[in-house]
């Protein structure tokens, strides 16, 4: 039980002595429970390292306050319950338990400055990493969540049964509108569904955003009419203040566009607002996920994706970058199905395999449709399928403007080796275990895919991830 004689005291009292740790704890169901990773400096006493983080986070600071006499300080306290060690290293997971009285409704601003608050500079701390959340159906509810989801994002585009392919237009500055407009139209031609502005396309001196968004829709519009499929184009409407993406946006709604893009540089503020502007204007929301990795890929230090994760689908996205497997950008097998579990189920349950250190229940709340950029190309269709799924966007981008036989052909190439996996699937065929033979076959009747797998059918990243999961914990 807390020290209640010391809170009362003046002076510096330890923060486990003052209330923070409290081993003893059973986590209410409204509580946000969150799994720190923490590397004590040497010479602290874990425990404590631990109570610092849920204090300083909390009500808590360096000394003791006669103020907090005025308040119920035990029910605002966060409170550590759990510490493991994780074997063969000298780290720890700290599990804390934040009142939900904390928070203010529906806000990740509010959420994120309180929990993060400034524990990461904490001296005590070498180093300290904010590995998961649990959020409460309580707290979930008081979000709108994705505008869309992916049952009607399915609906709009009559699209079913495979993966949405899509590309981003390559190279990503400095191609003039008409240029920029074209290419659009060879890809969505070619058998695309999406293609996509870069995160950095704004307005550059070779192309201004009015330009780059009329003639990306008039290749919208004429590739709809050359394949009588529905397509469409991320216009990125990220901008240096919030009255420019609304402008941007109501411009893109006006010519009809069916998606808008926003980059994760903008931040939680203004993602949610323009949730909300997606929602009621009945438009597809993408979020890019620049600079994440700054803070994301380490072991030991930062946030892990998983929990920039929830808070999209919380803030309400309908798209997000989150990881390919098989490309070019770090990402383990098992924590990136983590990631997408997250963003495609309504409840989540606790895998250590997988990184998810809580149970999830999202209270039905919209899903988010993931994406997978970066390195991929036609010859990985099997190993995306099997895991990744059929809910995703798979983006091939360089698979798509580098193909010798033009930009069209290598949009058909992805086309036809994704329905030909997914034929292979729906027939019962051990489609992982037999694609190449599966790819090479199709290709005898598609030179397009043949072609792309001569040039990168060899190609792969097999590099060590840097974020893979722990072995299972010992409790001390």
């Amino acid at each position: 039980m807390p020290d209640i004689k010391n809170k009362g005291e003046a002076g510096v009292i330890p923060y486990a002595k003052r209330g923070y740790w409290e081993p003893n704890y059973e986590p209410k169901d409204t509580d946000i429970l969150v799994a720190f990773r923490i590397v004590p400096q040497k010479g602290v006493d874990v425990i404590e390292a631990a109570a610092a983080v849920a204090g300083e986070s909390s009500t808590a600071t360096w000394t003791a306050l006669w103020t907090a006499r005025l308040v119920d300080l035990e029910h605002y306290q966060a409170k550590c319950y759990r510490i493991d060690l994780v074997p063969g290293t000298d780290q720890y997971i700290a599990y804390i338990a934040y009142d939900i009285d904390l928070f203010e409704q529906g806000s990740i601003a509010n959420l994120t400055s309180s929990i993060i608050s400034d524990v990461f500079g904490l001296k005590v701390i070498q180093s300290l990493r904010l590995e998961d959340m649990r959020i409460p159906s309580l707290y979930v509810k008081t979000f709108h969540g994705p505008p869309h989801g992916i049952i009607t994002e399915r609906e709009h585009l009559n699209t079913y049964g495979r993966p949405l392919l899509g590309a981003t237009i390559k190279p990503k500055l400095a191609l003039s509108a008409n240029n920029y407009g074209r290419i659009i139209y060879e890809a969505l031609r070619g058998g695309l569904d999406f293609t996509k502005d870069d995160r950095s396309i704004n307005t550059q001196v070779s192309m201004g955003w009015r330009d780059s968004f009329i003639l990306a829709m008039e290749a919208i519009e004429k590739a709809q009419a050359t394949t009588g499929e529905i397509k469409g184009h991320y216009m990125n409407v990220t901008a240096a203040d919030i009255e420019t993406m609304y402008e941007k946006a109501n411009f893109a709604k006006e010519i009809g566009a069916p998606i808008i893009m926003i980059d994760l540089a903008v931040g939680y503020v203004a993602i949610q607002s323009m949730s909300n502007w997606a929602r009621k204007n009945r438009v597809l929301l993408h979020l890019d996920q620049s600079s994440h990795s700054t803070y994301s890929r380490q072991k030991t230090h930062g946030i892990s994706f998983r929990v920039i994760a929830k808070w999209a689908r919380l803030i309400g996205v309908d798209h997000i970058h989150a990881g390919t497997i098989v490309g070019k950008l770090d990402g383990d097998p098992n924590i990136i199905r983590g990631f997408y579990d997250i963003l495609r189920q309504d409840f989540v349950p606790t895998n250590p395999a997988h990184g998810i250190y809580f149970d999830q229940s999202w209270a039905c709340l919209s899903n988010v449709m993931p994406v997978a950029s970066g390195g991929i190309h036609a010859g990985q269709m099997h190993q995306l399928l099997h895991y990744l799924g059929q809910d995703v966007v798979l983006q091939f981008s360089g698979a798509i403007m580098g193909h010798p036989m033009g930009i069209s052909a290598g949009a058909t190439a992805s086309r036809v080796a994704s329905e030909a996996m997914i034929k292979a699937r729906n027939e019962g065929r051990d489609f992982l275990k037999e694609g190449d033979d599966i790819l090479a076959n199709v290709a005898k009747q598609s030179p397009e895919l043949q072609m792309a797998l001569d040039i990168w059918g060899g190609i792969s990243f097999n590099y060590e991830s840097t974020d893979t999961p722990d072995i299972t914990p010992s409790s001390i």
